[in-house]
């Protein structure tokens, strides 16, 4: 497991930075700045900053508001779309919109405009979401299939592709697709259940969903339950050797591509219970490979290599010439637990009452820097038939995982022959039902 980011060095026993009250207040009364940032500050003088009046305008450069309320409305079309699924929400962007357009060519275009992004976008993610249930729905069992297929009929993943280059590629197609559905609002919606400034209001976020983050991490658990179906799933010792080493291929490929989240999908798969316990298949296995691997992978210091690397890969994107330079793709279980241990590790306000929005700039910069990665577009060509293939494939449950794994090599002690029979006579009895 991951520990808690290392916050105390920047931040009190009580979650704020000891230096805040050395902070000089400066033009707007009750905000108060450090290093010419906000660190702190009462909601109402936000507000008060922030809404113009008769006789104040937060910028004193402009002089007609429309703009701004219109930049404000673009942006957030764009970058929080989904909120927009509430009926509620469109409606009084509709209503605003209205009042910002009444009367002038340009903003009613602009608004026009806007509107159609709006629109485009919230249809296209319907349609993806529609696309996952369909894909979700036409999965089947593995174990019935393996049962109701002669095996000569049935397929794998090396008869599918063979080369583990392309097949990195096809994951890093899916991971990049995936990651860019998901909205930074989806975020704070998965963590935050309460509004983080009352303890004692419901976040007006209970309405919305974080759908597509939760599809993405079972995205992950497929991927681990894949690679470990197909190597439990052949009859002989040797083929099954083969398929180990293949992954193996496949994950490193991944590590060089920058697809975290593919290498360590593929890791938990080879390290399930089911796999790891096929001692005579792994005895014909080179492992320096996967040893390299796991090491870069280690959860020991707060996954320490891992964020090594990502940083390096990291680098790696900013100065990038290619496309494929610049593809990143987190770990995306630890991203979560970062973000989950940040919000809950440092207080929303400080003990004079004030919101503290240092720890608001920092979720936001982890946020933010999700948001670049999810942006780039995947330069390798499609395989339609080995995406189809990775996102349909029938993989085992985890009792059908153990019991592949005991017909492969026999249990070994008695613990493991009392659970074969049991999930033989459980297997016979779905068999008579189907």
């Amino acid at each position: 497991m991951p520990q808690t980011p290392p916050f105390p060095t920047m931040y009190g026993s009580n979650g704020y930075n000891k230096n805040l009250y050395k902070a000089k207040e400066e033009d707007y009364e009750g905000l108060y700045y450090h290093d010419n940032n906000l660190v702190s500050g009462s909601l109402e003088a936000l507000i008060e900053h922030l809404v113009p009046t008769v006789s104040y305008y937060p910028d004193a450069r402009v002089r007609k508001i429309a703009p701004k309320i219109l930049q404000l409305l673009t942006e957030w079309t764009e970058t929080f779309t989904y909120d927009f699924r509430d009926e509620r929400m469109m409606k009084s962007l509709k209503e605003l919109t209205h009042r910002l357009s009444t009367g002038d060519e340009l903003y009613r275009k602009a608004v026009q405009q806007m509107t159609q992004t709006l629109i485009r976008k919230l249809t296209t993610l319907s349609q993806y979401e529609e696309a996952l249930a369909k894909i979700n729905s036409s999965v089947t069992d593995r174990l019935t299939v393996l049962k109701t297929k002669p095996q000569s009929i049935q397929r794998d993943i090396l008869t599918i592709c063979s080369d583990p280059f392309t097949l990195a590629q096809q994951l890093t197609h899916i991971e990049l697709e995936r990651l860019s559905y998901i909205g930074p609002e989806e975020f704070i919606q998965a963590l935050v259940q309460k509004d983080p400034l009352d303890n004692d209001k419901r976040c007006f976020s209970d309405h919305k969903k974080a759908s597509n983050l939760e599809a993405y991490v079972e995205w992950f658990n497929r991927l681990s339950y894949l690679v470990a179906t197909e190597i439990c799933m052949p009859v002989k010792k040797k083929h099954r050797a083969r398929v180990i080493e293949f992954f193996i291929d496949v994950a490193r490929e991944c590590f060089n591509i920058g697809n975290f989240n593919s290498l360590m999908a593929i890791i938990t798969g080879m390290n399930m219970s089911p796999v790891s316990r096929l001692k005579k298949t792994w005895s014909k296995v080179k492992t320096a490979k996967f040893d390299i691997l796991e090491h870069q992978m280690d959860p020991s210091s707060n996954f320490y290599n891992y964020r090594t690397a990502l940083r390096g890969a990291t680098q790696r994107s900013i100065t990038a010439h290619s496309s494929r330079e610049k593809i990143v793709i987190p770990f995306f279980s630890l991203l979560i637990k970062d973000i989950y241990f940040l919000n809950e590790g440092c207080a929303s306000r400080l003990p004079n009452g004030q919101v503290n929005f240092e720890k608001f700039w920092e979720l936001a910069k982890q946020v933010m820097e999700f948001m670049t990665w999810k942006k780039v577009e995947c330069p390798f060509d499609r395989d339609r038939k080995i995406l189809q293939y990775l996102l349909t494939a029938p993989v085992f449950s985890e009792d059908a995982l153990y019991l592949a794994s005991y017909e492969s090599e026999g249990p070994e002690n008695n613990m493991e022959k009392d659970r074969w029979k049991s999930l033989r006579c459980v297997c016979d009895l779905i068999l008579q039902g189907c």
